[in-house]
C-alpha cells in the first residue's frame, strides 16, 4: 500500500526533483547499496516513537534501552579487549553482513515489476496478501539456515504461522488460490531487475527507472546494467 506500508516503498517523482544532493543519495540508495538499505529502514523506523502505537511503547522503550545499553557497555568492551579492528571484525562486519541478508530477501519479497503498489482507496486486502508478495527459491541450503524465510506468502496471510508449518501453509495456499501466487527463483537476472529498473513510481507502468528519468545522473545505474551478471 502506498504511503502506509513500512518497507520497500517506490521512490516519488518529488523526491527525485526535490534537490541534486537527495536525488544522487536516493539514486545510489535504491542502486548500488540497495542490499544495505534496511540500515535506513532501522534509523528512520525503530527509534521514533512517534510512530508506534501506545500500548507498544513500553516494549519498545525496553528494547531501544537494550540497544543503547549493548552500546555503552559491549563496544567499549570489544575495542579494550580487540581495538578498533577488533570492533569492525567482530561487531561491524557480522551486522553489515546481517543488513545484507535482511534488506536481500525483503527486498525480493516485495519488489518485482509487475506487482503495483496502491492507494489506500484502490488497495485490497486479501488480493495483497496473495498477490503483492513473491515466494521466491533459494538453493535448499540458504533455505535451512534461514529457517523457510523465503516461503513468504503465508506470512502475509498470517504472521502467527510458525516457521516449521510454512511450506504446509503455502501448499495449501498454492492449491486453493495457485492463480494469484507470484513465484521466482533467486537469479542474478532477478536481482538486476530490481536494481536497475524497479525505482520511481508510476500508476500506470507501476515503476519507472532512474536512467529515464534522470540519465544525467544515473550512472550508478548504468554501471549496474553493464556489469551485473545477467543469467536466469
Amino acid at each position: 500500500m502506498l504511503v502506509e506500508d513500512t518497507a520497500w516503498q517506490p521512490v516519488w517523482q518529488n523526491e527525485i526533483e526535490s534537490s541534486s544532493f537527495l536525488r544522487k543519495a536516493i539514486i545510489f540508495g535504491y542502486g548500488p547499496i540497495r542490499p544495505w538499505m534496511s540500515i535506513a529502514h532501522w534509523l528512520m523506523w525503530h527509534f521514533d516513537l512517534k510512530k508506534f502505537r501506545p500500548n507498544e511503547l513500553p516494549r519498545v522503550k525496553i528494547s531501544l534501552a537494550c540497544v543503547f545499553a549493548f552500546m555503552a557497555i559491549g563496544w567499549p568492551l570489544i575495542i579494550l579487549q580487540s581495538g578498533i579492528a577488533g570492533w569492525f571484525k567482530f561487531w561491524f562486519m557480522p551486522w553489515m553482513v546481517y543488513h545484507f541478508w535482511m534488506s536481500t530477501f525483503t527486498m525480493v519479497h516485495h519488489t518485482a515489476p509487475h506487482i503495483p503498489f496502491k492507494s489506500s482507496k484502490e488497495w485490497n486486502a486479501a488480493q495483497a496478501q496473495l498477490n503483492g508478495t513473491v515466494h521466491c527459491s533459494y538453493p535448499r541450503w540458504i533455505e535451512i539456515l534461514c529457517h523457510d524465510i523465503n516461503v513468504h506468502v503465508p506470512h502475509h496471510i498470517s504472521p502467527r504461522i510458525p516457521s516449521y508449518n510454512l511450506r504446509a501453509a503455502h501448499d495449501s495456499i498454492k492449491q486453493n488460490w495457485g492463480k494469484y501466487i507470484n513465484e521466482a527463483s533467486w537469479n542474478w537476472r532477478l536481482m538486476k531487475t530490481i536494481l536497475t529498473t524497479c525505482h520511481v513510481y508510476d500508476k500506470e507502468r507501476y515503476y519507472v527507472s532512474f536512467d529515464e528519468l534522470v540519465p544525467e545522473e544515473s550512472q550508478p545505474i548504468r554501471f549496474l546494467k553493464k556489469f551485473m551478471p545477467d543469467y536466469a
